[in-house]
């Protein structure tokens, strides 16, 4: 962006992002492009020119200083420049906060030495901008809690989880970060799935989840990563980031400007609407690549998709000539956007058709505890063999205690028939 700066691109874009129901923007300065030890005058007019753009559409923005920065000996340096570049905007109300670092990494003594001397220097430069460092997905909860007992003589305002985690799990995986960071407020800075590693599908119901984990637990800011995929050669070769696939297909839009679905429901949390299963293509409507449905054992038997057999609508899902192993039987699974706890009482139900059955077909909730252990299941009475009409599975089960996520499997092993599975519901 700032190498190609295109005021009229990044309008649009904003205008994008506010029509979804942002409300801040947070945008990135590297020091190695805008210039160091000085930053150069056009990179800080590039810089005033965004905020004002951002303005317009009604955006505050958070300021990310250092990011691709190792210059940790540089002490003197480091807190010049970035005097230089947040000097204009002390008493901006434009300017919402101050991430000092991206991804910060407490184990690295070098940089735990650096930024407790640049974080005084920025409080003097801009004493009533809130400060904050983030921790990356990988360093997680214990990142936070690292942070929070390295830098006790120099405190943040605020700390910035990063969450590409297991949305299953994304209350458990939360509250940890909350008791990690202790006193600190967190805001979850970045979330989000890659279509290259994950279906559009996917990765709208892996948002629905987080926002939803997200509400329960308290904490109200909660950022997308990112607006757009990026195009080729739009991340800097010289970064190992441009090597995976899998970081250009972060976007809500794709990089043709059209929307994938988790831009719905970016866009419906934001205003306040409740987040439901629907997401969850419990009918098997949904088009290709866009159902998060996954498989289990598919070696097994995999399920197929079909039309023109249903028990509403034109889709289901159907199992043929499939085994099993010691461990299940083939299935295709599903988790609810609403966070899991122990205690909960949890109902589940599928309608299911058999032509020729044999062998075992049920559905089942599978319950897991925050370290993705398995603590068991419960499973519906088991579709009668032979040839039936529509006939609706249940399961009703208390979430036992420890538990953090809960798996629904719809089931068909050792079966030479073939069996359909449709509208299938969770509360």
């Amino acid at each position: 962006m700032w190498t190609n700066f295109d005021p009229a691109k990044i309008e649009a874009d904003l205008a994008k992002a506010k029509a979804l129901g942002a409300d801040n923007v947070r945008v990135i300065i590297f020091p190695g492009v805008f210039g160091y030890p000085g930053p150069k005058a056009d990179y800080t007019a590039k810089l005033a020119k965004f905020v004002s753009i951002a303005d317009g559409e009604g955006l505050t923005v958070k300021l990310t200083l250092f990011d691709w920065w190792e210059g940790y000996t540089d002490t003197a340096g480091s807190s010049a420049w970035a005097k230089a570049v947040l000097a204009p905007y002390a008493n901006d109300p434009r300017v919402l906060s101050v991430e000092v670092q991206n991804e910060f990494d407490p184990t690295d003594a070098r940089a735990v030495t650096w930024i407790k001397k640049i974080i005084p220097a920025l409080r003097s430069a801009v004493p009533t901008l809130p400060l904050a460092v983030s921790v990356s997905g990988t360093t997680g909860s214990n990142g936070l809690a690292q942070v929070r007992t390295a830098l006790a003589a120099t405190p943040l305002d605020y700390l910035d989880f990063h969450f590409y985690g297991n949305s299953e799990r994304a209350l458990a995986e939360i509250r940890k970060a909350q008791a990690a960071a202790g006193a600190f407020p967190i805001v979850i800075g970045e979330t989000g799935l890659s279509t290259a590693s994950g279906s559009e599908g996917e990765q709208a119901a892996y948002l629905a989840r987080v926002f939803a984990a997200a509400k329960v637990a308290g904490v109200d800011s909660v950022a997308p990563w990112t607006l757009s995929d990026f195009t080729n050669g739009a991340i800097p070769s010289n970064s190992a980031v441009s090597k995976i696939a899998a970081q250009y297909r972060f976007g809500l839009y794709r990089a043709d400007g059209s929307a994938k679905a988790a831009a719905t429901v970016v866009r419906s949390y934001w205003a306040g609407q409740a987040l439901t299963n629907n997401v969850l293509d419990l009918g098997f409507e949904a088009g290709a690549g866009n159902s998060p449905w996954r498989p289990y054992l598919a070696e097994q038997g995999a399920a197929e998709r079909v039309t023109g057999v249903a028990h509403t609508g034109a889709g289901s899902v159907k199992f043929t000539g499939t085994s099993r192993t010691d461990t299940g039987l083939p299935s295709i699974r599903i988790s609810p956007v609403t966070p899991v706890q122990g205690g909960q009482k949890w109902h589940a139900e599928a309608w299911a058709k058999g032509q020729n059955l044999t062998g075992t077909t049920e559905i089942a909730l599978s319950w897991f505890d925050v370290n993705d252990k398995w603590l068991g299941q419960a499973q519906s009475k088991p579709l009668a063999t032979g040839t039936t009409g529509w006939t609706k599975l249940t399961v009703d089960t208390t979430a036992p205690a420890g538990a953090a996520s809960v798996q629904l499997h719809l089931k068909s092993g050792d079966n030479r028939g073939t069996v359909w599975f449709d509208d299938v519901a969770m509360s």
